[in-house]
């Protein structure tokens, strides 16, 4: 009988091993559940919060900008979706901003100082009718969307001869539409978009289906490994790895003893190797332990804005120093130090708190 009941359990291990590798497996058989576009809908019509208006509209713009980038439409992703654009816009497709029309004319007298225009010639170039009838200055004070702003400042470049020295090639409208998504990464990830683009990428961004697909796009269009949509919330707001990136100069500075900003950034822009940020410059004083030179060091975090720096053996040896010295397993995401700075903000408001109180829409939205 003993004999009888441990070929029971080999025969029970060899079938759930099966099984288990069965799961694992590429292919068809482990691919997501189709479901179909009437599917997607009504559950993103089902999850969105109450009183949203024209709720199918919204839905059939979000399920097609899933499904068009190949993201899983699971719950969870639909809500981080409806949560980052209840938190950025509460469903509007061109949402208004409180003082944009203070925040507009400091900004013009800001880039005029910088490119040494006297004002009196800025309030002459303002003074110029638009291509409405309105002089410039009479459209920004009225203006009370980025859309509209940014309409202005095209027509003004164009028209006015001191607008393209003020403004050539530098629009200060760099967010838009119900996601607030930036419009360098539309333009930077425009290739697959699936509508004809009557004008431009940046016009896109403020209609509901542009502003949806980039910003999905900048939500979910990446891999990573985090353990819960927090993170990603993160780095919407602070940039792609920027929650795994704080997570590994949290861990460079329990291996070195050194104060480091977790602010996500792991090399200086544009830095030349002999003038390190403070991040690299930490990692160096590593290189006893690590091994490495400074080439390899800048080569590993260069891979900061992708997946595979976690395949880096920097990335490995750096926390296994850490957790060394530490004692204990350390996070492999921390939530950013970063404060939010724009003329838009008028509060002490940082990555963590945008991160969390869109956590708390998803969860909001995850009981629906």
């Amino acid at each position: 009988m003993r004999i009888a009941r441990s070929n029971l359990r080999s025969a029970l291990l060899v079938i759930l091993a099966a099984l288990l590798l069965a799961g694992c497996a590429s292919g068809p058989d482990s691919r997501a559940p189709y479901r179909s576009p009437a599917e997607i809908r009504a559950e993103i019509v089902r999850r969105m919060p109450a009183g949203t208006p024209d709720r199918e509209g919204w839905a059939a713009d979000i399920q097609v900008a899933f499904t068009a980038q190949g993201i899983e439409p699971s719950s969870s992703n639909l809500c981080a979706a409806l949560a980052v654009t209840q938190q950025e816009s509460t469903f509007q497709a061109n949402p208004p901003v409180p003082g944009l029309a203070r925040i507009a004319r400091e900004e013009i007298e800001r880039r005029a100082a910088a490119v040494h225009v006297p004002g009196f010639l800025v309030d002459a170039a303002l003074k110029v009718k638009s291509t409405d009838g309105r002089s410039y200055a009479e459209r920004i004070a009225a203006v009370s969307t980025e859309q509209e702003l940014s309409a202005i400042f095209e027509d003004f470049t164009g028209r006015v001869p001191m607008g393209g020295k003020l403004f050539d090639g530098f629009n200060p409208v760099r967010t838009g539409g119900p996601m607030q998504v930036s419009i360098a990464f539309a333009e930077s990830h425009a290739d697959d978009y699936p509508y004809p683009v009557p004008t431009s990428i940046r016009h896109e961004v403020f209609s509901r289906r542009g502003g949806m697909y980039f910003g999905i796009a900048h939500l979910l269009g990446y891999p990573a490994r985090y353990s819960e949509p927090l993170y990603r919330f993160a780095d919407f707001n602070a940039g792609w790895y920027a929650s795994r990136n704080a997570a590994f100069q949290a861990a460079v500075a329990a291996a070195t003893g050194l104060p480091l900003a977790l602010d996500g950034d792991l090399l200086r822009p544009g830095a030349p190797l002999d003038e390190p940020g403070g991040t690299e410059r930490a990692v160096r004083s590593l290189k006893p332990q690590l091994g490495v030179d400074d080439g390899a060091i800048r080569r590993a975090l260069e891979r900061g804005d992708r997946l595979d720096f976690e395949d880096t053996a920097l990335y490995r040896e750096v926390f296994a120093l850490a957790e060394r010295a530490e004692g204990r397993a350390l996070p492999r995401a921390v939530l950013p130090g970063i404060k939010l700075e724009s003329p838009k903000i008028t509060r002490d408001l940082t990555t963590a708190w945008f991160a969390n109180r869109v956590a708390n829409r998803w969860r909001q939205c995850m009981a629906r």
